[in-house]
């Protein structure tokens, strides 16, 4: 995988929106382990592009500043040749024509080495803007990964609290269907019936004696007139 696409990977898993990724998820704690995998894999393979990549910029900085120390010493070298070249010149020898020579070769020597720093600079600079995408996007995906672990957790919690709550609600309802009080309620029901039946009975025991008891009055009342009766026929004239 290159850099490029190590670097796509991590600014898409870095963007992602975990909350949106686990809705649409038929089994989000699935779906987590998934996305922790695939973050931890992915924060690996970053590592070691951006470990990469910080080794070959460094190796293109230090060949740029020898670059330019180069092309500062074979200018001090043509500098050197061309004084003397000139001190030859004015002293009437003939050698001076070979040491402006040796100054025009090391000016070329300065010339590529100066072309050759250039061309490493905007390279240079590509390779930091880079490493410092990697390190923010490296940065971002471990926060996402601790959330993602965070809400792993979560998930884990809360399923296993469902779990007990249906595990709960199934056992309240089985006690519902074979539900003791019920059976209480309706013993209670068979009392109370058992309880005014019998006091049904003592009011109609109660209604029969009061009957007797009228009857007996009405005994009473006969026996009394009777009485009266043969009182008047004792007192009256024959």
């Amino acid at each position: 995988m290159t850099k490029q696409t190590i670097l796509g990977r991590v600014a898409q898993l870095a963007r992602a929106n975990v909350n949106a990724l686990l809705d649409q998820a038929e089994d989000p704690q699935k779906m987590i382990d998934q996305l922790i995998r695939d973050y931890t894999s992915n924060i690996g393979e970053a590592e070691n592009a951006v470990a990469g990549t910080i080794g070959n910029l460094r190796l293109l900085e230090q060949d740029h500043a020898e670059d330019v120390a180069a092309a500062a010493e074979w200018g001090g070298k043509a500098a050197a040749a061309s004084r003397k070249a000139d001190e030859l010149r004015g002293a009437g020898n003939a050698e001076a024509d070979r040491f402006d020579n040796l100054a025009r070769i090391a000016l070329g020597r300065q010339l590529q080495s100066e072309k050759e720093a250039r061309a490493a600079e905007p390279i240079i600079a590509s390779q930091n803007e880079m490493v410092d995408k990697l390190k923010t996007g490296l940065d971002q995906m471990k926060a996402k990964l601790a959330q993602l672990q965070a809400k792993r957790d979560e998930l884990v919690a809360r399923s296993r609290s469902a779990e007990a709550q249906n595990t709960m609600l199934d056992a309240v309802k089985s006690i519902d269907v074979l539900d003791p009080t019920s059976e209480l309620g309706r013993f209670e029901d068979k009392v109370r019936r058992e309880e005014a039946r019998a006091k049904g009975k003592e009011e109609l025991a109660a209604s029969s004696l009061d009957g007797q008891f009228e009857s007996l009055d009405a005994l009473g009342d006969a026996a009394e007139i009777d009485a009266r009766l043969a009182r008047l026929k004792a007192t009256s004239p024959a």
